[in-house]
């Protein structure tokens, strides 16, 4: 048994939010994979090749140097050497994420690295779309979170809001559904409850109550100590 939390679910259903209560309550270090996926996809933009380009997207990922923080405030996202932390929140690298993760080259790529990351850090917890059924299948915990479509439209645009990045939240709605098409539909890794997952739809509950239970079932399924 692996001592990571594995927490997967679509966007806007509270992975991130959620990732970082149950690491702070845990005191472990927390990786967002789909930071990488992100960082990987702005570099394929920034090199003006085709994110439909497998053969190209492997490359790259290859070659991307990409340090990401460990959960703590502030940190930044640094893609070989540069500061890349708002920009692959970006609509660009939104809107092509999805194609560029889909190939199954840059996903064992970044596979690879977030079991690096796991091994060098003794765990921790593991946000992203194939943590508990591809990345870590023997996690202590693996939680699936989900919301209505709604709830995570009106997150989503509060986010771009947050970034200065207006949006209408109708816009937002259809971008959600067709990211959930593409990842859900992927030979590769699709996006997926694993069987043993405790499944969460967080559209109505408090995030410190969602966040207790993961951290209980991780201190009884390891033995941690409170």
């Amino acid at each position: 048994m692996k001592r990571v939390v594995a927490i997967d679910g679509p966007s806007g259903a509270g992975k991130s939010t959620v990732a970082r209560g149950v690491a702070a309550a845990l005191g472990s270090s927390v990786l967002d994979t789909g930071a990488m996926y992100r960082s990987v996809t702005l570099a394929v933009l920034k090199r003006g090749v085709d994110p439909d380009d497998g053969e190209a997207c492997v490359a790259i990922a290859r070659a991307a140097v990409i340090d990401l923080p460990d959960g703590i405030p502030g940190d930044r996202i640094v893609l070989d050497g540069c500061d890349i932390t708002a920009e692959i929140r970006g609509p660009g690298v939104t809107a092509a994420v999805s194609t560029v993760s889909a190939h199954p080259g840059v996903r064992a790529v970044l596979v690879a690295r977030q079991r690096e990351w796991a091994d060098a850090h003794g765990g921790g917890v593991v946000e992203g779309r194939d943590i508990g059924t591809v990345v870590f299948p023997d996690a202590a915990v693996k939680v699936f979170l989900t919301a209505s479509d709604a709830e995570r439209a009106r997150r989503r645009q509060r986010d771009e809001a947050a970034a200065a990045r207006a949006v209408d939240v109708e816009r937002v709605r259809e971008e959600l559904e067709r990211r959930d098409r593409l990842d859900s539909t992927r030979s590769a890794s699709p996006l997926q409850a694993a069987p043993d997952a405790l499944v969460v739809d967080t559209t109505e509950l408090a995030i410190p109550d969602v966040v207790a239970e993961i951290v209980d079932r991780y201190r009884v399924a390891t033995g941690a100590q409170a």
